[in-house]
């Protein structure tokens, strides 16, 4: 994995040389213990609990076995499937938080690392790489777009098309985390269009995300791909919000 992190790393714009220099004079403190010399440590990381194989190969929810999921059993949807490296919970969850909402943007590379990771358990074919969108005034006040800053070194890596712009959100939605999971699909349905059918057509797509909660801004993210004519699609997070329960393995 550290390879494929100096690969990712290596697609990134480097650090001005003020924040060298200030890095040697304040190193930053790692997200899970605090301690300074890393955006995240060694020991950290090595603590990292990934999924296993007890997790629904659609959804990545816990299942005995690796089987399909009661929840997915004859259950339609957008998304051919949804995978993740880890469970939303201690340092990954910290990390993730700490990337979006606290600006901490030299994180990505470790983790788009657990994007390779989740296609490295299961590896598919893909033809084109689509990070989810953030509204006009998000990404104003947030000034970038944490699903593109994972999506952009994840599809070098593999050689496989970016559309950072295939998929816009056309309307304004409420904070899917100030919700509860019953209203999360109303609050993104219709909230997405694609831009270029013609570039979606016939191919076979992987949306970008952080976080999967209760999958409702990929599955919405989704139907429009499809509709343009897209072969099929499918989901990647880092993290996979286990709503309580516990992956096994």
């Amino acid at each position: 994995m550290t390879r494929t992190r100096e690969l990712l790393e290596a697609h990134l714009p480097r650090d001005p040389w003020w924040q060298t220099a200030l890095d040697h004079l304040l190193p930053p403190r790692c997200v899970g213990c605090g301690r300074r010399g890393a955006e995240i440590c060694q020991p950290c990381t090595t603590t990292l609990r990934t999924l296993g194989t007890g997790t629904c190969p659609r959804c990545s929810m816990p299942s005995p076995g690796g089987r399909i999921c009661r929840r997915c059993v004859g259950r339609q949807s957008p998304l051919r499937a949804v995978l993740a490296r880890y469970p939303f919970e201690g340092t990954i969850r910290s990390a993730i938080l700490a990337f979006k909402y606290r600006g901490r943007t030299r994180l990505a590379p470790f983790l788009a690392s657990a994007l390779s990771g989740a296609l490295v358990v299961r590896p598919i074919t893909i033809d084109l790489v689509v990070p989810v969108p953030l509204s006009r005034d998000r990404l104003r006040a947030r000034g970038f777009n944490q699903a593109e800053l994972l999506a952009r070194p994840l599809a070098r890596e593999h050689g496989w098309s970016l559309g950072a712009t295939m998929l816009s959100r056309v309307r304004e939605t409420q904070q899917q985390t100030e919700l509860p999971a019953r209203e999360r699909l109303r609050n993104v349905a219709g909230a997405f269009e694609v831009t270029d059918p013609s570039g979606v057509a016939g191919k076979r797509v992987l949306l970008v995300d952080d976080v999967c909660t209760t999958g409702a801004t990929l599955a919405a993210s989704a139907l429009p791909l499809l509709e343009a004519g897209a072969e099929g699609v499918w989901g990647i997070v880092v993290a996979r919000d286990m709503g309580g329960r516990q992956p096994r393995g």
